[in-house]
């Protein structure tokens, strides 16, 4: 049986507490960053939004732009025409329903085009201090090949995690398991001989297994 207790003990020492590694200055930066961050870096978001956030700031300022202007703007971080159409759309939204403001629920935060439950549950998380735990592709892998979850859904694998981790730390281990998952326990070469936690893992016993057979 998996022991999750001493994995996220090892993992708590080994890995620093680490804070948003995307760059903003209020909510609806960081909305536009996370829409920003779907199959891209963080540190592509950054450049981005270094120059996009000194052009425009508020929802209104994006809500009068064209998709072509914006998506000059954020061409680099890919798919970039249907993240102009989504940013501007739910500009335009926040301007006319919420008076310019980001909800704080998720809900409504999903009804906004582009912004899907993990999008919502970053938002919620770090900028209004909800006890949610977003569900990357880094934490969705580390946490199955560690059986911290056995989730085969995104939602299975966030509702484990809430389970397990303390309401006031999930922030810090949404982060935690994200560092981990790009440093260590990436996608397709894992560094499994610098992994601290590797007698743990299912993935490595899975590996040891194939080499015995």
């Amino acid at each position: 049986m998996v022991n999750k207790q001493e994995i996220l003990k090892i993992l708590a020492r080994e890995l620093p507490d680490i804070g948003p590694t995307l760059n903003f200055n209020s909510t609806f930066e960081l909305l536009l960053a996370v829409i920003l961050s779907a199959q891209c870096t963080d540190k592509q978001v950054n450049k981005t939004t270094a120059n996009l956030f000194a052009k425009y700031r508020t929802p209104r300022d994006f809500a009068n732009l064209t998709p072509e202007q914006l998506g000059k703007e954020i061409k680099g971080c890919g798919l970039y025409r249907n993240k102009s159409l989504h940013i501007i759309k739910t500009s335009r939204i926040l301007v006319e329903k919420y008076g310019g403001k980001v909800p704080d629920n998720l809900i409504e935060l999903q009804s906004l085009p582009g912004v899907g439950r993990k999008t919502a549950n970053v938002v919620l998380n770090i900028a209004y201090n909800k006890p949610t735990f977003p569900v990357d592709t880094h934490v969705y892998r580390v946490s199955r090949r560690l059986g911290l979850s056995g989730g085969n859904t995104a939602l299975q694998v966030e509702n484990d995690l809430i389970e397990l981790i303390p309401e006031k730390e999930r922030g810090n281990w949404h982060h935690r398991l994200i560092q981990f998952g790009r440093t260590i326990c990436t996608s397709r070469v894992p560094k499994c001989d610098h992994c601290p936690v590797k007698k743990f893992c299912k993935y490595q016993q899975g590996k040891k297994a194939d080499r015995e057979i």
